[in-house]
């Protein structure tokens, strides 16, 4: 049985409670014999920051250089408002993505049938839906620099923020989208500003001469991103893989998650480059949703995004693609018997606690691999 080290860092909010639903399923694999996992528990973000003044320590980010794969929780919460900004809880998640240069990050966006009736579309428009957004993580607007505020004087000043890529960094997530849609339906849409915006053009030459080059026999196709945004309300099931900036992907994959039904739902995976000798590559998975600390430590937060990243981090970062089906599987059975977390629930047969939809995952999960 192979053994991985996984650091954990359970963060603020909801993330320790999701969290513990994660390991306790990561567990699981371990006791029938599919892997062992290591496990050390790290601080990221606001809880972090009250135990050193800092997001994260730089002992805790050799840790997750380390690691095979870092699972997150979730970052962030009101009591930090107003702590410096380059101290804030997001700037431990910043850091990690930034150190361990997560270029490409990957948030499915699958409607399961049993949910089609909670998304703010009819049912007709999202029963079918699965498609990938591959986002920019490292570059573009929210490190771009400079990035100020610039006191002007008379009570005035300027905010600026700049939006800055480089042909390799295009190249690089374009390239992990095209390689996805080829194990898909073979189809990227790729969004950008060209209209209005030079780094938008950069981005439309760089993704077109990248598919002439490498990825002709992919369908490519192009959009504005704003028109994008209207396609995801109008037809969302139209796309396959959705490639864009880090500013846009951060905007459009929230739509996206609403279309499922709750951003509870939605997992992620943020990925580096594989190592040229080894061919592993350095990751991080967390759930799309926040740290929702107005139903933090009332044990109602939806695990399923949490156990969804786990997945994830089991296919792309330790091979085990049986187990990842199986437990994206177990998901899909429990939603179909009728389980709902708050945050999903409509006429259904129960609302369970974030423990008890845990544990029926698990016992799902635990059938499936017998």
């Amino acid at each position: 049985m192979p053994t991985y080290k996984l650091f954990l860092l359970p963060g603020d909010g909801i993330g320790p409670e999701v969290m513990a639903e994660a390991l306790k399923t990561a567990d699981l694999l371990g006791q029938i014999g599919v892997a062992k996992f290591e496990t050390e528990m790290g601080l990221v973000g606001g809880a972090a920051y009250d135990s050193h003044g800092k997001a994260i320590s730089d002992s805790d980010m050799r840790l997750a250089g380390a690691a095979d794969a870092v699972l997150l929780g979730a970052v962030g919460g009101p009591q930090w408002d107003s702590v410096a900004f380059d101290r804030r809880p997001e700037a431990g998640l910043f850091r990690l993505r930034k150190d361990m240069d997560l270029f490409a990050n990957l948030r499915p966006a699958v409607c399961y049938p049993a949910l089609a009736d909670a998304s703010s579309l009819k049912r007709e428009a999202i029963e079918s839906l699965d498609l990938m957004f591959v986002r920019e993580l490292t570059g573009g607007i929210y490190f771009g620099e400079p990035k100020a505020i610039i006191d002007l004087g008379d009570g005035r000043k300027r905010a600026v923020d700049t939006q800055v890529y480089d042909t390799h960094e295009i190249e690089r997530v374009g390239r992990a989208a095209f390689e996805l849609a080829r194990k898909r339906k073979n189809k990227v849409t790729s969004a950008d500003k060209h209209n209005v915006m030079k780094s938008g053009v950069l981005w439309r030459e760089v993704i077109t001469a990248l598919h002439s080059h490498e990825f002709a026999d992919v369908t490519l196709e192009h959009q504005l991103a704003d028109s994008l945004g209207m396609q995801l309300v109008r037809r969302p099931t139209q796309f396959d893989v959705i490639v864009t900036d880090n500013l846009f992907g951060d905007l459009l994959s929230d739509v996206a998650a609403m279309l499922t039904g709750s951003l509870g739902m939605l997992p992620s995976a943020s990925l580096g480059a594989p190592d040229p000798t080894t061919g592993k590559r350095r990751a991080l998975y967390e759930p799309v949703h926040g740290s929702a600390p107005d139903i933090a430590g009332k044990g109602i937060a939806n695990p399923i995004a949490m156990i969804g990243s786990l997945a994830l981090c089991l296919r792309y970062s330790l091979g085990l693609d049986e187990a990842a089906d199986k437990a994206e599987q177990a998901i899909a059975n429990v939603l179909a018997a009728g389980l709902r977390t708050a945050d999903i629930a409509r006429d259904v047969s129960a609302v369970v606690s974030t423990a008890e939809m845990g544990a029926a995952i698990r016992a799902e999960l635990r059938r499936l691999l017998a």
